[in-house]
């Protein structure tokens, strides 16, 4: 059944209101622990009925960037103190400067997984990351190939049979997941990729826990800089 057309214009209007008040909340329009005005005089300032209003700010709730206690109001939520990974990804499509800090951390993890995957590996786990690396070199482009390369380091991630790093690895790849589209320059070659991220996975498969950890750390900080470079090229141009 067709969807009603003003069903898709109140949904585009709880979108666009949603967005911009998270990104009023993001610039500091709407500061952390400070309570939003009533629902009458907020719907108003932004010019949208309450309805709308009231779909905006549940998905800001839902998001853990404000709190609603009934008989007391809204307020901003302090996200850097009371706030969790997963809001790396919108932080991150806000302000680029968000993904260096995501990178560092990604680089110190993904030296500690190398570490652990080489420590614990399995046949089957050593096997697998020589099928998935295969399918970076095998990539038809570098969408695909950057695709290819993230589930690399999940499975070295599920290779230290320490679940929680496969969660915080996919929690790093979420946060710029949304923007990779212009961090793909170090996958352009898909055949070079695979080469660079070879002697990570070599590493692994032999059980060489230092060679391991040395080898991603070189890999993810030769990448993170690329990427980086090539975001600012896209954002000045």
């Amino acid at each position: 059944m067709p969807v009603p057309p003003e069903t898709i214009q109140r949904r585009s209007v709880v979108d666009l209101l949603a967005h911009r008040l998270r990104q009023d909340i993001l610039n500091g329009i709407h500061l952390p622990g400070a309570l939003l005005p009533p629902e009458r005089d907020l719907a108003a300032g932004y010019g949208v009925t309450r309805t709308t209003l009231k779909h905006a700010l549940s998905r800001l709730e839902q998001a853990g960037l404000i709190s609603t206690r009934h008989g007391i109001g809204t307020r901003i939520r302090d996200f850097l103190h009371e706030g969790g990974a997963d809001l790396l990804p919108m932080l991150a499509a806000h302000d680029p400067g968000w993904l260096t800090e995501v990178f560092e951390v990604r680089r110190h993890i993904g030296a500690v997984v190398a570490r652990g995957a080489a420590a614990r590996r399995t046949a089957r786990h050593a096997r697998r990351l020589g099928e998935l690396l295969q399918a970076v070199r095998d990539a038809p482009d570098g969408d695909a190939a950057q695709l290819a390369d993230i589930e690399v380091h999940r499975e070295l991630a599920r290779a230290t049979g320490n679940r929680v790093y496969l969660l915080l690895t996919n929690t790093l790849f979420n946060a710029y997941l949304p923007v990779r589209g212009a961090l793909r320059a170090p996958f352009e070659d898909p055949a070079e990729a695979a080469d660079r991220l070879a002697p990570v996975v070599r590493a692994v498969a032999d059980g060489e826990e230092g060679r391991a950890e040395r080898a991603a750390e070189e890999y993810l900080r030769s990448t993170e800089a690329v990427m980086l470079d090539s975001l600012r090229a896209a954002r000045s141009g």
